[in-house]
């Protein structure tokens, strides 16, 4: 799609109008206003992302290990709060680089450098389907191959993934883990949403909710209850992740894992323990 820079003047508008929605709200003017554009895409996604974080896992927490303690997990497997807080620790350490990576996503869309469109009304709603659906197969495709070679590639996992999986066990993990990496390994899991913006024609508003929507996901598969949602990678499936390091590299679905042979599924643990 051919983009004149009378049609990117929409992209920034639409940029600069979330910027007045969270900042505007959260800061006085005087603290916001004065900084370039880019900086301010940076500061409403860094705030907002913590913000998702701590009310998110925060509250999921609250209602597992308090309100309904013992019902979801055995004692055994509640972690400490030691445990998380480390994770909120390591988290706020790469929540500013996290954070670079869709500032400059957005960056890329308002000069035009991407496939982004901003309204679904030029594309029409068979066409955002269809995109939708490419998109998301990209994303899944990306993080599967990438999360591997974290694995795979032995200086990955020492310097970079091995920060995460210092939580191997049932009572080291907690939905705070789900954003606990180096702040490296967490932008390159979440790069192939930047790429994808090259090959599908994409909705910038869109764009900018999946990677919201990756945040609550980690989040949520790092609270070890299997919802036994085929074909969800949920929870149940990256406990086993976490402890075998060889399984279910998967992010959204098992669609990866099971073309790859990677997957393991949780019901066949479940089934021997019966």
């Amino acid at each position: 799609m051919d983009i004149d820079e009378n049609y990117l003047v929409h992209f920034t508008k639409e940029t600069n109008l979330y910027n007045q929605m969270v900042l505007g709200t959260l800061l006085p003017g005087q603290l916001w206003t004065p900084l370039p554009h880019f900086f301010q895409a940076w500061l409403r996604l860094y705030l907002a992302a913590t913000l998702c974080y701590f009310i998110s896992a925060g509250l999921w927490s609250l209602y597992i290990y308090h309100f309904k303690r013992n019902v979801f997990l055995p004692e055994a497997a509640m972690p400490s709060r030691k445990a998380m807080c480390m994770q909120m620790y390591v988290t706020m350490k790469g929540m500013p680089c996290y954070c670079a990576l869709p500032a400059i996503s957005e960056f890329m869309v308002e000069n035009g450098w991407t496939r982004c469109f901003s309204r679904v009304s030029d594309v029409g709603w068979a066409s955002y389907a269809w995109n939708l659906g490419l998109y998301l197969v990209i994303v899944e495709f990306g993080i599967y191959w990438i999360h591997r070679a974290l694995h795979d590639i032995k200086p990955l996992y020492k310097y970079l993934h091995a920060t995460h999986h210092i939580y191997n066990k049932q009572n080291t993990l907690s939905p705070f883990a789900g954003l606990a990496f180096h702040p490296l390994d967490g932008m390159l899991q979440a790069i192939s949403h930047l790429i994808a913006l090259f090959i599908v024609p994409t909705h910038l508003m869109t764009h900018i909710a999946l990677l919201f929507i990756e945040l609550m996901w980690a989040i949520n598969i790092h609270d070890c209850i299997h919802g036994k949602l085929w074909p969800v990678m949920g929870a149940g499936y990256h406990t086993i992740h976490h402890k075998t390091y060889r399984h279910n590299y998967g992010h959204f679905t098992v669609w990866m894992d099971w073309m790859f042979g990677t997957l393991h599924d949780p019901s066949k643990d479940e089934a021997k323990i019966i």
